[in-house]
């Protein structure tokens, strides 16, 4: 299979990424920077990559910079072994710093989707002069909201037996999530690019390391990072915040959007009733009418 230019027409461009291990390889972080003026930082999560964006990317970057970067094991970015890099939340956002440092950017816009929002919550943690808004689209920057059950499906690709089988062997989180994160029928062209970069047990290390690293306990190497992340979201409440919400989404549902409007109390919220998941892919073009509202709208 090879990458279809038609749908990704981008420009690849690369960051080089250090291990805190001095003598380990430096990793490539592949990355979309396309169009100029107000930066909007776009962080896909798991198992989607870069390709995740696309059409948001072709909508804005007349007007705006549109950074999307490929987490380190997704997109077209490097795929070490768990030996090569720690796949931690911790260093994904040094990623992101690393990304974002080169580049030298500023009043940066974040707009996140699914594990990226904590990735990209972190980093704002850690930096919080650099953020300028916040868009939301179905996703987490929290442990599991109250009443809300941990998916069973997503339990058993944490399984260390039975996740490298389903993820590895048979790569049924990427396939899956084709299925059954979209209401509208994936065309076979758009899921196949979904997959492209996942064409190997290898290149599938990093979708399984991303389930790996949802921290559900104390003793989870990721948790108190987590942790301090929640507890720092509401240090980002006076900033303005979009959140665009798939109503049909069958993991992060209502309990995890109320714990964002608890966090962002003054957001201005969008419901697509009849989105899955993967949001762009049912409600692309409504959704990008609301951002570029959003993004019209003056920033005191």
């Amino acid at each position: 299979m090879e990458l279809d230019k038609e749908l990704y027409p981008f420009k690849s461009n690369y960051i080089e990424i250090k291990p805190e291990d001095g003598e380990a390889k430096p990793l490539k972080m592949h990355y979309l920077d396309e169009g100029a003026g107000e930066v909007l930082l776009m962080l896909h999560g798991n198992p989607t990559w870069s390709f995740f964006y696309r059409n948001l990317v072709k909508e804005l970057s007349s007007s705006y910079r549109c950074i999307v970067p490929d987490h380190i094991g997704s997109g077209l970015s490097d795929k070490p072994s768990a030996s090569e890099y720690s796949y931690a939340l911790n260093d994904r956002a040094e990623n992101i710093h690393s990304l974002v440092s080169s580049l030298d950017v500023k009043n940066i816009t974040l707009v996140l989707h699914d594990w990226g929002a904590l990735v990209g919550m972190t980093y704002a943690r850690r930096h919080p002069d650099k953020i300028k808004r916040i868009i939301v689209l179905n996703s987490a920057a929290f442990g599991l909201p109250d009443g809300r059950p941990f998916p069973w499906m997503i339990g058993m690709c944490k399984n260390r037996i039975f996740g490298p089988i389903l993820i590895q062997q048979f790569n049924l989180f990427s396939i899956g999530s084709n299925m059954f994160c979209v209401k509208k029928k994936m065309d076979k062209r758009t899921a196949d690019m979904y997959l492209y970069p996942y064409d190997s047990w290898k290149n599938r290390y990093g979708v399984l390391a991303f389930i790996l690293d949802v921290p559900l306990s104390p003793d989870h190497c990721s948790w108190n990072e987590l942790k301090e992340t929640e507890n720092s979201l509401k240090d980002f409440a006076d900033l303005p915040v979009l959140i665009c919400w798939a109503d049909k989404d069958f993991v992060f549902d209502r309990h995890f959007l109320k714990v964002w409007t608890d966090s962002f109390p003054n957001a201005t919220v969008k419901h697509f009733p009849n989105a899955g998941h993967y949001i762009l892919e049912d409600a692309g073009n409504e959704v990008a009418e609301e951002i570029k509202k959003f993004l019209a709208e003056k920033v005191l």
